[in-house]
């Protein structure tokens, strides 16, 4: 892990923000800002989730991917309990700086603490899909991925996972 201290900028202007050098990202009401995760070689999105202030400094500093766990209430250094570590590639920030985007290799070939390699293992049928799969206005969803990477129960134990409900 670095050492190194990260700060941000002070938002001072929309120019400084859309056309400038300086890192001022936009945290929402709860100290927080979205992050986008995929792949850095397929480009297959992995995961979407939140970084606080201290998450986006720690992944910027140790160059691995920290979030902020919402239902936990806790900073979350992915891969730390199931070995599955997200080493950062490229971090991008979009133009008013208020969402992230991390590309990066995973060690273990999952991101997913169901077991799947993408939190995206399932598609929503639109348009003429949607009006052949739906059964009384309720959707079926369809698998798009069915094999685990990993055995959940193997990595976590049988803790209820706090992420539900």
């Amino acid at each position: 892990m670095s050492g190194a201290t990260v700060r941000f900028q002070a938002r001072t202007s929309v120019e400084q923000v859309e056309e400038g050098n300086e890192l001022a990202p936009r945290f929402d009401e709860r100290g927080l800002i979205t992050v986008v995760t995929t792949d850095a070689v397929s480009g297959e999105v992995l995961m979407q989730g939140y970084m606080n202030a201290e998450a986006l400094q720690l992944t910027i500093s140790t160059g691995e991917a920290h979030y902020w766990s919402r239902s936990r209430q806790v900073l979350w250094h992915k891969g730390a309990t199931s070995g599955l570590v997200q080493t950062v590639r490229e971090l991008l920030i979009d133009d008013d700086q208020d969402c992230v985007w991390l590309r990066v290799d995973v060690a273990g070939g999952a991101s997913c603490h169901v077991g799947y390699r993408s939190c995206f293992y399932r598609r929503v049928p639109v348009g003429s899909d949607f009006a052949s799969s739906q059964q009384d206005g309720h959707v079926a969803l369809e698998w798009t991925d069915t094999e685990k990477v990993f055995d959940p129960e193997k990595v976590y134990g049988d803790a209820p996972n706090p992420t539900i409900l």
